[in-house]
């Protein structure tokens, strides 16, 4: 079994993440919410991308879909372009 990785909400950018869940990882992502701390738990099941909140489960066929949900919901760190 793979191991789980424990993230910060904007600690990975969407690609890492998206590219950790295509690897088999199952994400846990801690979150503020409502002023209290809450675990958000990501994975891919080899055609839906989960994403399980404490009151809803959201899922996504799509890798585009999914990483739109990762940067609206805030899970995901802005990437930074380190070219310039």
């Amino acid at each position: 079994m793979t191991e789980v990785l424990r993230i910060e909400a904007g600690e990975l950018s969407a690609d890492e993440i998206i590219d950790a869940l295509n690897d088999g990882r199952r994400i846990l992502v801690d979150v503020e919410i409502a002023g209290g701390r809450h675990e958000i738990v990501l994975r891919y099941d080899g055609e839906t991308y989960h994403c399980d909140t404490p009151t809803n489960l959201h899922r996504h066929t799509e890798e585009d879909e999914m990483r739109g949900c990762l940067d609206r919901m805030g899970y995901a760190g802005v990437e930074v372009d380190t070219n310039d």
